[in-house]
Parts: C-alpha cells; sequence; structure tokens
C-alpha cells in the first residue's frame, strides 16, 4: 500500500527498536515477553477481583478498573509488535500501520492521564468533603467522567495522525525508536516542521497538563485539608490513601513531561527510549503492584477471589 502526498511517497518504516545489536535481540525479546505477560496478567486480575467483590464496586476502584484497562490495552499496542521485530530481520511498519499504532497509543495514553486525574478528584472529594461524596461522585457522574477521558484523548489522537499524515518523508524511513512515537516520525520529515511543532507542544501542553494541573491543586486541596486534622494517626490514615496514586503520577508524568515537553533540536535517541519504555511499559507493570500490595482492600478481594477459582 502506498501512502502519497505532495512531495514524496513511502509505503512503510523500519523501526530501529529498543538497541541495533544483534546478540542483545534474543535477550531483550524475552525481557520484555515477560514484562507484557506479568501487564497483562496483573491488570487483568485487578479488573477481575473489582468485579467480582462488591465492596469494591466504589468510584475509587471503578476508576482503577479502568485504568487497568487502558494499561492492558496502551501495552498491546506496542509490545506485540515490538517483540516481532526483535525476531525479524526486517522491523518494518506500514504507513497506515504506523498511523495506527501512533493514534491508539495517544489514545491510550492520554486516557490513563485523564484518568489519574479522575482518581485525584475522587480522593479530594473523600478526604475533604466526605459526608457529600456518595452524591458528588455518584455512578452517573464517575461514567460521564470515564467517557469524556476517553473522548478528548481520541479526539487528540485523531488531530495529531491527521496532522502528521501530511508530512512528506523522503530520505531515510529509519524511525529510531521501537514504535511510531511523534518525535521520532518527526525527525524523519523533509516538510517544513516548525508550523507542526508548534501545533503539537501547545496543543500536547493543553490535553496532557490540563489533567495534570487538576491533580497538582487536588493535592494542594488534600495537604492544606489533612494539616488541619489534629491526630497524626488521622492525618496518615488520610495520605495512606492517596499514596499508590501519588506513586503513579510521578511515574507516568515524571517520563512524559521528560519525552514531550521539549523542542525536537533536543530530542534525544537513547534516554528518549529509556524514558518512554518508563511509562509505556514499566509503569502498567507496576500499577497492579502499587495498587494491591499495600491496599487491604484489594487483599481481601484477591483472597475473595481465590477462594471462588477453588471452590
Amino acid at each position: 500500500m502506498e501512502m502519497k502526498n505532495s512531495s514524496s511517497s513511502t509505503s512503510e518504516f523500519i523501526l530501529l527498536g529498543i538497541s541495533s545489536n544483534p546478540q542483545l535481540q534474543k535477550p531483550l525479546f524475552v525481557i520484555f515477553l515477560v514484562m507484557y505477560l506479568v501487564t497483562v496478567a496483573g491488570n487483568v486480575l485487578i479488573i477481575l477481583v473489582i468485579y467480582f467483590d462488591s465492596r469494591l464496586h466504589t468510584p475509587m476502584y471503578f476508576f482503577l478498573s479502568s485504568l487497568s484497562f487502558m494499561d492492558t490495552c496502551l501495552t498491546t499496542v506496542i509490545v506485540p509488535k515490538m517483540l516481532v521485530n526483535l525476531l525479524s530481520e526486517t522491523k518494518s511498519i506500514s504507513f497506515v500501520g504506523c498511523l495506527v499504532q501512533m493514534y491508539f497509543f495517544m489514545a491510550f495514553v492520554n486516557t490513563d492521564s485523564y484518568l489519574l486525574a479522575s482518581m485525584a478528584i475522587d480522593r479530594l472529594v473523600a478526604i475533604c468533603n466526605p459526608f457529600r461524596y456518595d452524591v458528588v461522585m455518584n455512578p452517573q457522574r464517575c461514567l460521564l467522567m470515564l467517557l469524556g477521558s476517553c473522548t478528548i484523548s481520541h479526539l487528540h489522537s485523531l488531530f495529531r495522525v491527521l496532522l502528521m499524515s501530511r508530512l512528506s518523508f523522503c530520505a531515510s524511513h529509519v524511525i529510531k525508536h521501537f514504535f511510531c512515537d511523534t518525535q521520532p516520525v518527526l525527525k524523519l520529515s523533509c516538510s517544513d516542521t516548525s508550523s507542526s511543532q508548534i501545533v503539537i507542544m501547545t496543543e500536547t501542553l493543553a490535553v496532557i497538563m490540563t489533567p495534570f494541573l487538576c491533580i497538582l491543586f487536588s493535592y494542594l486541596r488534600i495537604i492544606i485539608t489533612v494539616l488541619r486534622i489534629n491526630s497524626a494517626a488521622g492525618k496518615w490514615k488520610a495520605f495512606s490513601t492517596c499514596g499508590s496514586h501519588l506513586t503513579v503520577v510521578i511515574l507516568f508524568y515524571g517520563s512524559a513531561i521528560y519525552v514531550y515537553f521539549r523542542p525536537l533540536s533536543m530530542y534525544s535517541v537513547v534516554k528518549d527510549r529509556v524514558s518512554t519504555v518508563m511509562y509505556t511499559i514499566v509503569t502498567p507493570m507496576l500499577n497492579p503492584f502499587i495498587y494491591s500490595l499495600r491496599n487491604k482492600d484489594m487483599k481481601r478481594g484477591l483472597r475473595r477471589l481465590r477462594d471462588r477459582i477453588h471452590s
């Protein structure tokens, strides 16, 4: 299949992958296969535990199960193709396939971002306004927050992919990355990408920073409220409900902001690969452990699911 634009045509790209060293291909395949299987198993387990335990049918766990589903989809968009390329000599991806991968990657990443903001709002209401929690965080509102997160994210992805599809690619078609991300693809374009970069940076700032600022505002309110609690035990109890969420936020936004909020001239292949692996593969893999290891409700739910399977 050939995709044409005003000055050039390309039918496919070559994904360079994590490393071009032939001796590392099989070890990397094993490592990322194990990480992928752990990610899928862990997140599916979280979803099943929440689904089968009626005591976990609360807004916080509704958003957590949604986050687990999005994390599973996110890694599935990237990792299987990367695993195939690690054992393949061609390492190619069609132009259409590249845009499709870029679309779903951005959709799921942005939905993750908005879900993290929704979870921060949930904690804000639970700690700062507990008596109105059931009214404010009712099922209909939670569903609207989820649908709004998905809608905004998919519109953002569609706009970005349409913008990228108009670029010309004249020389190298080798993407120095393990999947079709915006920055490495932009680097290959022989079009004038200055206007595209401005649009992408502005739009990314609006889409990604809006939920991030929402999280910051929520935690500022939470901190102010918790500091007013007289007992140390009360403060610890309030903060402990936010620990898992805050850990995931730091892992996710720390690496994502490093990758996307820099001009194209500062793009570094090696550093960006490492940072991208962090929020696209490592963080989704760690999320089930972060949310379950110190969570008594999740531990109880896991035991109930185990007993249900054995009964």
